[in-house]
């Protein structure tokens, strides 16, 4: 059977093919001058070292995509002198395999403490005060505690995210083709839409989308159709579409390890009134938002900028419902949701390189919901958007 665009799901993915305009991965030289960085904001928040636990900023510093377990796997990195990795013994292979830098590597045992070997690392380096990444589980940090009673134990948020926040151009084209390859795998879905088509087949064809283009498939995928979409993350549930439901679908892929996530708000069918009054408030409340986005200014007024429309048209105020009941945005990298975050109590100065989501999402409980989200990213003269939003209710692709 045709689809609202006139198309099947075979017909769109037989047409796709791998994506053309492929950005480089990140060179060792960047991986350097992140690792030059941290320790630079390491010492200027007073700690002599930063510890990097597995997960998204281990793959930053050192190009190991590996998530944590039990087990720690994890960077040291001094403020002077060489990093260190530490690592199960029988994971070398695998371990050296991956990694984008030379480090002096230290392996354990099963039967051994890893953190005793950070607490003879720190103790070789005369370290007294160690930075630790805020995403270190606590059983590590309770462990390196006991394992070095003298170390005093800090945040090592400032240096990470003082690192990841500021994107480099590298980081930039790697998530505009992610953004862009989400934004094609959004105009194929919209072209399969018929009546009583279940959101499972919807899913199933992103995924099979992302990866006739290079991608790993989608890394999430929400499809909701009319009631469901007040939700902001859906219902549980298959359901099916039908003449007259809002579409909502928010998805995303990645590339080399950075995300994109867009969301596409619609109607199949013709869309009444109320449909497209808050279609067209949501539209100019992610505008307003963007506006906002200026160099120096805080990352909570480009929230407040979104909250104004909204609240000029009589929803909210705040997150009282019908309105926009969470933050206008968040910052995106190799962590789909990272620092900053565009939301009321976030000072943080909007500066080059940082990247967020544009999404003032408007609820009308138990009804509908519309989010419209697309990224930008800050440059020394302004927000860029890395897609643009959609034109129009009944025109969601131009």
């Amino acid at each position: 059977m045709k689809g609202f665009g006139g198309s099947t799901a075979s017909e769109q993915l037989a047409s796709l093919g791998p994506w053309q305009d492929v950005a480089p991965a990140i060179a060792q030289e960047e991986r350097l001058a992140r690792i030059e960085k941290a320790r630079k904001l390491t010492r200027d928040a007073g700690a002599d070292a930063l510890i990097v636990g597995a997960g998204t900023s281990l793959r930053y510093f050192a190009g190991v995509p590996w998530g944590g377990t039990e087990r720690l796997v994890a960077l040291l990195i001094p403020v002077t002198g060489d990093p260190v990795m530490i690592a199960p013994y029988f994971e070398l292979g695998s371990l050296e395999a991956e990694l984008a830098i030379h480090v002096d590597i230290r392996l354990w045992q099963e039967d051994e403490s890893p953190t005793a070997l950070v607490a003879d690392v720190c103790r070789a380096w005369n370290a007294t005060t160690l930075a630790i990444d805020p995403a270190l589980p606590f059983l590590f940090v309770d462990r390196i505690a006991k394992s070095a009673p003298g170390l005093t134990l800090t945040s090592g948020a400032p240096a990470i995210d003082g690192c990841r926040m500021h994107k480099s151009s590298a980081e930039i084209a790697l998530m505009q083709q992610a953004k862009s390859m989400t934004l094609e795998a959004h105009r194929r879905a919209a072209l399969i839409l018929r009546e009583g088509i279940k959101a499972s087949e919807v899913i199933r064809f992103i995924g099979d989308a992302h990866r006739a283009m290079g991608g790993p498939g989608s890394t999430f995928c929400m499809v909701q159709f009319g009631r469901g979409s007040a939700f902001p993350h859906g219902l549980p549930g298959d359901p099916e579409l039908h003449e007259g439901d809002v579409v909502l679908i928010d998805t995303g892929t990645t590339v080399h390890g950075y995300h994109s996530d867009i969301t596409r708000s619609y109607v199949f069918g013709t869309p009444n009134d109320e449909q497209r009054r808050i279609w067209d408030l949501e539209n100019a409340a992610q505008a307003a938002a963007f506006d906002a986005a200026r160099p120096g200014a805080p990352c909570e007024s480009v929230d407040a900028a979104a909250r104004r429309v909204l609240e000029a048209a009589g929803l909210g105020p705040d997150y009282a419902l019908p309105g926009l009941p969470h933050r206008t945005g968040h910052g995106i990298g190799l962590s789909i949701h990272e620092p900053a975050y565009l939301v009321r109590g976030d000072t943080t100065p909007l500066a080059t390189g940082m990247c967020f989501s544009n999404e003032p999402m408007i609820v009308i409980p138990d009804r509908f919901g519309i989010r419209l989200e697309d990224h930008f990213y800050m440059t020394d003269d302004g927000p860029r958007w890395f897609t643009q939003p959609q034109p129009a209710i009944d025109a969601p692709f131009g």
